[in-house]
């Protein structure tokens, strides 16, 4: 799966790499940050993408803070690299194969879930920072087992090959010796403009009512949802 990423299908299907959504993403990020009093001065971002969540980030925190992209797509380098300056550095190399790369926060930003051997993967990730940022897709709810189609759509659209809830999210990161800080759940598809299809639309209203009754419900029943994990 991973060469889709790097014979071009990916760009082809995504041609901005997802960057109109980071600086939500980012967003997001500098909140759970912020609300577990952290100031991490070494910020790292492996499969950053566009590179656009961290560039994103500098406007957060305070000069004093270094960020650090790790890309293996050249496709994705290319973009990312173009922003570039003297506190954001990218490198077109797998993270986990630098032994000296260390930082106080390493994030994996929609990550984990494309990775095929992805035990091994978080195992090797838990040893390059203190700190630890994972932003997961939840695939896995009622109305998409029921249906089927979102969860084949997303598999050949972005690369999906993993599917979580909360739990057994919560529970992969456990497993791999994390220990979980905070959380919370993120829903792009309430917040940001033209997100999905019309079906994924129509369910926004009974979405964000449940969703304010009842988190979990809604989450497990609608779906639509991620959820963004500080650990160390």
């Amino acid at each position: 799966m991973n060469t889709i990423y790097e014979d071009g299908t990916y760009l082809q299907n995504h041609p901005t790499w997802h960057e109109e959504d980071s600086p939500w993403k980012a967003k997001q990020i500098a909140k759970i940050i912020k609300r577990n009093n952290l100031n991490p001065l070494t910020i790292c971002e492996i499969g950053c993408g566009a590179g656009e969540i961290l560039n994103s980030l500098q406007t957060e925190f305070s000069d004093k803070t270094s960020f650090y992209g790790y890309e293996i797509s050249t496709n994705a380098f290319e973009i990312c690299n173009s922003k570039s300056n003297k506190k954001l550095h990218f490198f077109l190399k797998d993270l986990l194969n630098e032994k000296e790369a260390i930082f106080d926060l390493v994030m994996a930003i929609d990550v984990f879930e494309h990775v095929e051997e992805y035990f091994g993967f978080l195992r090797k990730l838990k040893e390059k920072g203190k700190y630890k940022l994972f932003h997961i897709p939840l695939d896995l709810s009622v109305q998409t087992v029921l249906r089927s189609s979102p969860i084949l759509k997303d598999r050949l659209l972005y690369g999906h090959i993993h599917y979580f809830t909360k739990e057994t999210a919560l529970a992969t990161l456990k497993d791999t010796g994390y220990e979980v800080l905070d959380y919370f759940y993120t829903c792009p598809c309430l917040e940001l403009q033209n997100r999905g299809g019309w079906k994924s639309s129509l369910l926004n209203v009974p979405r964000k009512l449940l969703f304010s009754i009842n988190q979990d419900l809604a989450v497990r029943i609608l779906g639509r949802f991620s959820l963004l994990v500080l650990a160390k």
